[in-house]
């Protein structure tokens, strides 16, 4: 039981650690892949424990510091899910932007040289 605490640390602290890397441009993906990789382990390791009826306590120092862990790697999550999301929004502008620039005129309806004929 205790083996399974300790790497349960062991990869959470990793992941921690891999989650206040910076990431640059193309490094993105090896990155996430990574981290990933790292989060299947996690939860393997977690449904592991949980099966063993292991309870977390506040008496327990390692309890104390799996927590601290986990509620660090929710906040840098978030950090990297907003870069993410910031990322996209930008791509989706400059898409936005080059399709305006090819066809200024995309979204201009016209009605010149048309005439219809409302009677029967």
């Amino acid at each position: 039981m205790m083996e399974l605490e300790q790497q349960l640390l062991q990869v959470s602290a990793k992941l921690y650690r891999h989650l206040g890397e910076e990431i640059h441009g193309e490094e993105r993906d090896a990155f996430l892949k990574t981290a990933d990789e790292l989060f299947d382990e996690r939860g393997q390791l977690i449904a592991s424990v949980q099966q063993a009826g292991i309870k977390l306590s506040e008496k327990n120092p390692q309890h104390v510091l799996l927590k601290e862990l986990d509620q660090g790697i929710q906040e840098r999550m978030k950090s990297i899910m907003a870069e993410v999301k910031q990322d996209l929004k930008n791509v989706q502008t400059t898409k936005k932007s080059e399709v305006q620039y090819t066809n200024p005129y995309s979204s201009v309806q016209v009605m010149d040289g048309r005439y219809y004929d409302r009677k029967k």
